[in-house]
């Protein structure tokens, strides 16, 4: 599919379409770019939606200089939408990318419909942190298949290893690693830009007064984001869902990209 880029703040930013219908947009994990997308997953959601996948500001495809806070990668968003004609769009965020899709959806009255987030924390203090195996595995220069299964997936479960390497062939099929993240320097952006979210209690506070339907998606054992920190204020929203795959890691949609598109294409219908 063609890369495309629109303005946004005087900055180049790289986007893809796939499909027809109303729009879904999908912020990016750390170290994500347009090419990390499990193709079958996007193929999957663009069958209902138009589903659209953008590079950060300085990552990937997208040129412009990376904000020193999720507000700023928020403004990109925002910004994405307007360009692109949509309001009260459906909003998807993995990782790193749910930091940057509830700032979207609990700063932006009007702008976000749906809230869909995928491996990620709530904001502010989460009582259970990431495992060291994490910082260990990625913060890799470029990661091996062996480092997805751990930072992606469950390595205890033959099923889930084996969905690691039909999700890797997919991706790797057609891609440019060059755009990948790969220095101290580039990581060190999203951890400072993240900060701001993590300490933001008054942004959780919000969670329990916006109306936005909220689908919360998880593996079982994510060793970055445990789904654990999600019940202590699941049951004070006033529309959240919460699904969690058992033997599944921090990419549930790439180890299930067909069963994932259904769950959300029906939150999206049917709420």
């Amino acid at each position: 599919m063609k890369t495309k880029t629109t303005e946004i703040n005087g900055m180049k930013i790289a986007y893809r379409e796939f499909g027809k219908g109303d729009p879904i947009v999908f912020c990016n994990r750390f170290r994500g770019t347009l090419d990390t997308w499990d193709p079958l997953f996007i193929d999957e959601m663009s069958k209902k939606f138009k589903v659209v996948i953008f590079d950060y500001p300085q990552v990937g495809y997208s040129e412009g200089t990376f904000p020193n806070d999720v507000t700023g990668l928020s403004e990109v968003v925002v910004g994405l939408c307007k360009n692109l004609g949509f309001k009260n769009v459906a909003l998807a965020g993995w990782s790193f990318g749910g930091f940057v899709a509830q700032t979207v959806a609990l700063k932006n009255p009007g702008v976000v419909s749906k809230l869909i987030l995928i491996g990620t924390n709530p904001p502010g203090e989460n009582k259970i942190p990431l495992e060291p195996i994490f910082l260990e595995k990625a913060l890799i220069p470029i990661n091996s298949l062996e480092d997805e299964q751990v930072l992606f997936f469950e390595p205890d479960s033959e099923f889930s290893l084996a969905a690691s390497k039909a999700s890797h062939d997919r991706i790797y099929a057609k891609i440019d690693v060059s755009k990948i993240p790969s220095t101290q320097e580039e990581f060190n952006r999203y951890f400072v830009a993240g900060n701001e979210f993590k300490n933001d209690n008054r942004l959780r506070d919000m969670f329990f007064d916006t109306d936005i339907p909220i689908f919360i998606l998880h593996g079982d054992h994510d060793v970055s984001f445990a789904v654990e920190n999600w019940f202590a204020i699941l049951r004070k929203l006033k529309f959240g869902q919460l699904i969690i795959y058992t033997k599944a890691g921090h990419a549930p949609q790439h180890q299930l990209p067909e069963l994932t598109a259904k769950y959300i294409s029906d939150f999206i219908t049917l709420n």
